[in-house]
């Protein structure tokens, strides 16, 4: 089939199941650049010059003239002052609240005021309230108005002051900070020291207990040894830091401000800092101070240093600095290696001594993040207000309509009724008080519960949300042989899962049948015993290795491994494993410690992945137990089996350090023999070329890739004509409706080969002769060549990145002496030049690093979070694009990506790169690659080239229409500002609502750019949470914040809005009958004060409480099928066919409750109460009764003893209300006669109450026979009939596409809801399933 062809076939299936289209329409995009380019941006600039420039005085700060001049010095007299300004620095408080105390109440009136029906029942109700112009009441509409926005602006005020406690929490953190003993913060400090000591003192005393409350918490260092007869190092909180106060930090430390650095503990002035709350990198920064300040590091020297810091203005870019220092009249240059910025904190440093250049908002991660966010106004408004406005229309022309009636009834009634005369009522009187009157038609309790999680895009971050920052050696390769590690499979043992690769995978599960196959092709081919794991979903499937190739894949435990070589120390294959793992306990820089209690000994490492080898290599026999910048202590096990340690010092020559350019380090040892010794790990990109074999192994790269690129390419062939729901994605389940209706899950492939863990071995008295039975294949004559360990390493590595691992491929070089001396001095020469010395010493290592001998590769995970890829997979079954935004490199995301399953084994990975030219012509090739439909794809984008995006108009109108055809994107290196935009950019050309999480303090802006702002409580503390919309402790609950709770909340806020209209226009269409019996008067039939209540008491519970705790169908069988959470996306509850049909719903009501009353009442009421308080307060009871009955008992799905009791408390409520106007009227006819008429008119008549049992019964009946009929024909597969007729040719329906009728009757019953209950907990096989028929009932 050719690419037309195809094309045009897969735009034919998506109009056969109605894919919404992602990306506006040209028309819809036109009319909004339009309005942006016309309205908005005028706007703006019209508000920026007039408001906040001219009335307010806000102006841009202009720059300095040559940066910000900051004296060292050990105490400052005065503030330090800003040259912009013309006043002192701004102070290092931070605010992420959206309102202060004193501009609370102004924009919330305003905010709500900009609310459409809010705005129009304000424009009603000031006129309503002039006395003369109101038939209804002159307070029925202000008061209940200003009720509801009361409830709405105290929630917002709640949340809001919620923010201001966390943000006053960071502000009185304590750091410490160098100050005079005379100065006010130290005496007050000090005051508030002896005042807390004389309290303690006297605890008994309940006075001196509150004031130890309300007393400041001053926290005590220890006595610094570092001291002086002016100056003391105190500790103050944050808010107080100034701009060039000189701090002193610890390990551990949060950075307070930005600050330069002036001393470390470290060597050579070495500091090193995470700063995984800045740019998403995990692993450590180092800082170095400059070589003219380090004599600053204790109070004498600071005092002794002449200096003065120029730094550049206070900026949004993290990645650069560009200032000076002077000393003692000497220029030196300051580079982002010299500064440390505040979210970083200090690791592995004892201390340091830094001076603060930027406070407060001021600090560039403050100045990435969205300072003060409006309040935000749901998608879902943009509708509603739609609404509003028809409604609107709908008012007008009523009243026009009756005002019309009025003046034909004055024509004729009114002229020649005697008793009417001067009686008449100009125009403008009467429609004003028509539109007073039918203003209630538009609720006003609307926005009270307008909060909707409906969304399409879910942008996340990577560190800390995704992952936990823990990193785990999993596996290595090496002598074409692959082997998982051994602690794993001891935790796989004792748990019965392996939980590390559970982590990499939905769900692991146990086949008996697959183990006893795996057993029977042991016996048979000599492999190794293997289980296979079973996914519920094709798309987390993993290719399958052929275990048919005996040398080539095996694959055991590093504890059997240990085990061979023990009993055969002296084969080559046993060399080999100990060079390897020799390398891996070599190469790195991490240094070991010995921990507080003096027994156990770890390890500090620049990143978690030096972390994690060190410790493999420790589990391997080879531990590091000192370091210095000379040697390694290594104490390895003995190899031959004799149970005994030996310690060998390796000398350290060189250390070539890893760089983001270079991508690999190498060190250089010499070790116990005397053999000098190069060992270079790095990606095997820059690894391979460097091979001494290098053709041999490109060769080889390139054929491994091309197997599997041409298998995966058949599995992309093959997964074209799989089943498909209705957008495209892979079904959960398949609904076919033959006799009965049969539910299945999607067919699931195993694909994955793993260890079995928990297999037993096979009988036999002789542990150790099964092992060698399964290892024989490694004696020196089975060793492949290296050819084939080429072949079986690259393969190796595949299958490692496709299970999400960081891989890096480990090689090294015997160097002769007068190899190394004569590249000693090329080095030496390069790392003390003064010009270009990075360039050089890359170069110099260049030279060295070649014609290397491969070793092997190292496997290690990333652990992420418990239950990442299975909440990933389920939004994706949800009809939701999951994008992951990080600032760490390209490699490490895309391994997260796979190991996340945000990247599919399947998946074809198109990488956007300015760096490589022609960006629009990388975006146009992309776009004509891609064929929607036939595979997954994800786009892989940096920081760098989303910065060329934003000076590019064409490009960026390019990518974001590429990525409305891409299923992922990968963010990386992107800023805050850069994930903020991302987001921005979303929200104004995409379709769908957007949804952010993170947990740092790097993705604020992020979050509160997003429609749907979700912050995670994790590591990186409650930055993220505190100005997020929601707060979740995990990625994995997502699933349940979207899935259930954002279904129900959009089913609650739809049935909201719904049963809203429908009871205002069903109570108001009985007053607007009633103008035609009254000559269009205007006069209301119902009773003013029940009018005024008539929301806030009798009808409001009927509403609230279904759109509190309504639940349309049950958690489980949401979880089990993320499909029906499109119903919130193609607003299936929510509609213009749906407000149709419910206001004809109501209008038809009202029309029964009003003439069944006054017909039957008027026939059978001879002799009883006519007027007409009796007629209208039985309307308004029937019209109490039967809005109650029907939303609370009837459509109310989820009934519990709370609608019970909202049900009993408004129908009592209701009668008791009349009891109390029959006794608090007084002796008035006019306008109606109330005063006893309960006890003594209307109410002691049986006629009365007769008609109201009638009717409400005939509301019932009529309700019930429908609901019947509509739940048997949905079963039936006839409703509703549009569908009917579209799907009449196939039986199978997608379960999205189901009824929600037949949902809920299936759910009902005892074993589809155990089956859906297990399914929604993963415990659900194919077999368990297979074969379950349903009949309809």
């Amino acid at each position: 089939m050719s690419r037309k062809e195809g094309v045009e076939s897969v735009e034919k299936a998506a109009r056969t199941i109605e894919i919404p289209l992602p990306a506006p329409t040209p028309i819809h995009e036109e009319r909004e650049q339009w309005f942006q380019h016309h309205v908005k941006l005028p706007l703006k600039r019209l508000y920026k010059v007039l408001i906040l420039e001219l009335l307010l005085r806000q102006k841009p700060l202009p720059p300095s003239r040559n940066g910000r001049h900051i004296p060292l010095r050990v105490t400052h007299d005065k503030a330090l002052v800003d040259e912009r300004r013309g006043h002192a620095y701004i102070s290092n408080s931070i605010r992420s609240s959206r309102y202060t105390i004193w501009d609370f109440l102004p924009k919330q009136f305003f905010f709500q005021a900009t609310r459409l029906a809010n705005f129009y029942f304000i424009c009603i109700g000031i006129p309503q309230a002039i006395p003369g112009f109101s038939t209804t009441g002159n307070y029925t509409t202000i008061l209940p108005l200003c009720f509801f926005l009361l409830l709405t602006i105290c929630k917002e005020g709640y949340d809001d002051f919620r923010r201001h406690r966390l943000d006053k929490t960071e502000n009185n953190m304590y750091a410490t900070v160098l100050r005079a003993k005379h100065h006010k913060s130290y005496t007050e400090a000090l005051g508030r020291s002896v005042l807390h000591s004389l309290i303690s003192a006297t605890r008994s005393v309940p006075l001196a207990k509150r004031v130890i409350r309300s007393t400041p918490k001053t926290l005590h260092a220890q006595k610094d040894p570092d001291e002086d007869e002016e100056a003391e190092w105190a500790r103050i909180k944050w808010h107080n830091i100034k701009v060039g106060d000189v701090l002193k930090l610890k390990r551990n430390d949060p950075l307070p401000a930005d600050i330069v650095l002036l001393s470390a503990s470290g060597d050579d002035g070495l500091a090193y800092v995470e700063t995984m709350a800045l740019d998403g990198e995990t692993n450590l920064k180092t800082r170095q101070a400059p070589h003219a300040l380090r004599s600053s590091h204790t109070i004498a020297g600071l005092k002794a240093t002449n200096a003065e810091i120029v730094a550049e203005d206070p900026n949004r870019n993290l990645y650069d600095f560009n200032g000076s220092v002077m000393v003692d009249q000497s220029t030196f240059p300051l580079t982002l290696n010299e500064v440390i910025l505040r979210g970083s904190v200090l690791r592995n440093t004892q201390s340091v001594i830094g001076i603060v250049v930027n406070t407060g908002e001021e600090c560039k991660i403050r100045m990435n993040a969205n300072h003060h966010p409006k309040a935000k106004k749901p998608r879902l408004e943009r509708y509603t207000n739609q609404v509003v406005l028809v409604l609107i229309f709908y008012v007008v022309v009523l009243s026009v309509g009756c005002s019309g009636g009025y003046l034909l009834w004055h024509d004729s009634t009114e002229k020649q009724s005697w008793y009417l005369n001067n009686a008449y009522v100009p125009f403008k009187q009467i429609i004003v008080g028509f539109l007073i009157m039918f203003n209630n038609i538009i609720p006003l309790a609307l926005y009270i519960t307008l909060e909707i999680v409906k969304v399409s895009y879910v942008l996340s971050d990577k560190t800390g949300t995704l992952t936990e920052n823990v990193m785990k050696f999993r596996g290595m390769s090496f002598a074409g042989t692959a082997w998982m590690h051994w602690s794993d499979a001891e935790e796989a043992r004792q748990t019965g899962v392996d939980q590390g690769l559970r982590q990499s995978n939905p769900v692991v599960r146990k086949s008996a049948e697959h183990a006893k196959a795996a057993y029977d092709r042991d016996d048979d081919g000599g492999g190794i015993v293997v289980s296979e794991k079973e996914l519920n979903h094709p798309a987390l499937n993993r290719r399958s290795t052929d275990h048919g190739r005996h040398n080539e894949h095996i694959r055991g435990t590093t504890k059997d491994l240990l085990r061979h070589i023990r009993r055969h120390p002296d084969t080559r294959f046993s060399q080999k494993t100990r060079e390897f793992i020799l390398a891996i306990a070599l190469c790195h820089t991490a240094l070991p410690e010995i921990q507080q209690d003096g027994m156990e000994l770890d390890f500090q490492a620049s990143s978690p992945d030096e972390l994690a080898l060190v410790r493999a290599a420790q589990d391997l026999g080879f531990l590091v137990i000192s370091r210095s910048t000379q040697s390694i202590t290594l104490r390895e096990s003995d190899m031959k089996g004799q149970e005994q340690e030996q310690e060998h010092v390796y000398r350290i020559l060189d250390v070539i350090e890893f760089s983001s350019k270079r991508k690999r380090m190498s060190i250089i040892v010499r070790s116990p023999d005397g053999k000098v010794l190069l060992i270079c790990k790095g990606a095997d990109s820059v690894v391979v070329p460097l091979l001494k074999q290098a053709a041999l192994a490109v060769r080889k790269s390139h054929e491994v890739r091309r197997s599997i690129q041409i298998e995966r390419d058949l599995q992309r062939k093959s997964e074209q004509h799989t089943p498909r729901n209705s957008f495209g994605g892979r079904p959960s389940l398949t609904v076919r409706r033959r006799s009965s209706m049969d539910i299945r899950p999607e067919q699931k492939r195993n694909t994955l080969d793993v260890p079995n863990w928990e297999r037993p071995l096979r009988p036999s008295l002789d542990r150790g002769s099964t092992d060698q039975g399964r290892l024989s294949g490694l004696d020196d004559h089975s060793l492949p060549g290296d050819a084939q360990i080429f072949s079986s390493t690259f393969k190796h590595l595949d299958d490692f990145a496709t299970e999400g691992l960081r891989t890096l491929l480990f090689a090294q070089k015997e160097l002769s002496e007068d190899e190394y001396t004569s590249w000693k001095k090329l080095y030496q020469n390069a790392t003390t030049a003064l010009v270009n010395r990075q360039e050089r010493v890359e170069a110099a290592g260049d030279i060295v690093e070649q014609g290397l001998a491969l070793l092997g590769a190292s496997a290690i995970e990333d652990k992420l979070q418990k239950g990442v890829p299975e909440t990933i997979d389920k939004l994706r079954r949800a009809n939701m694009k999951i994008w992951m935004l990080t600032g760490d490199k390209r490699e490490t995301a895309i391994n997260i990506a796979h190991s996340a399953r945000i990247c599919q084994p399947d998946s074809e990975v198109f990488i956007i790169d300015a760096t490589k030219g022609d960006l629009e012509g990388q975006l146009r090739d992309i776009t004509d690659e891609l064929l929607p439909g036939s595979f997954h794809s994800v786009a892989v984008i940096d920081g760098h080239t989303l910065s060329e995006l934003e000076n590019n108009p064409t490009a960026t109108d390019l990518f974001y229409s590429l990525i409305s055809t891409i299923d992922s994107v990968i963010c990386c290196r992107a800023s805050p500002a850069q994930k903020a935009n991302i987001v921005k950019g979303i929200r104004a050309r995409m379709f769908g609502l957007t949804l952010a999480i993170g947990d740092g303090a790097n993705d604020i802006a992020m979050i509160t750019a997003a429609h749907v702002g979700i912050g995670i409580s994790g590591k990186e503390g409650l930055q993220a949470s505190r100005v997020a919309d929601f707060s979740i402790a995990q990625f994995r609950f997502l699933q349940r914040l979207l899935l259930v709770h954002g279904r129900w909340n959009y089913d609650r806020t739809a049935k909201f809005i719904l049963w809203t209209y429908w009871k205002e226009m069903f109570f108001y269409m009985v007053q607007a009958l009633y103008q035609r019996y009254n000559g269009y008067s205007g006069s209301s039939l119902y009773e003013n004060w029940s009018l005024t209540v008539l929301n806030t008491l009798f009808t409001s519970l009927c509403v609230i409480v279904p759109g509190m705790f309504e639940q349309d169908l049950a958690a489980d069988t949401l979880l089990a099928i993320p499909e029906m959470y499109v119903y919130g996306q193609r607003n299936q509850g929510l509609n213009v066919p749906q407000f149709i049909a419910w206001m004809a719903l109501g209008a038809l009501q009202g029309i029964l409750v009003w003439f069944i009353p006054w017909a039957l009442y008027g026939m059978l009421n001879v002799m009883g109460d006519n007027g007409t308080f009796a007629i209208g307060n039985m309307c308004f009871t029937l019209a109490i009764m039967w809005t109650n009955i029907k939303l609370l008992l009837l459509e109310t799905q989820y009934k519990t003893l709370i609608v019970g009791v909202s049900f009993a408390i408004t129908t009592s409520g209701w009668y008791a209300w009349i009891a109390f106007l029959s006794f608090a009227y007084s002796d008035n006819l006019s306008p109606f006669d109330i005063k006893h008429s309960l006890e003594e008119d209307y109410g002691k008549d049986p006629v009365w109450w007769l008609v109201l049992l009638v009717t409400l019964a005939v509301l019932v009946a009529i309700e019930l026979v429908w609901k019947t009929l509509r739940r048997d024909m949905a079963l039936a597969g006839w409703w509703p009939p549009w569908r009917r007729r579209r799907n009449a040719s196939d039986n199978a329906k997608n379960s999205e596409e189901l009824d929600l009728e037949v949902w809920q009757e299936m759910q009902r019953e005892p074993a589809i809801r155990e089956k859906l209950k297990r399914l929604a907990r993963d415990d659900v096989t194919e077999r368990q399933l297979d074969g379950c028929n349903y009949a309809r009932e």
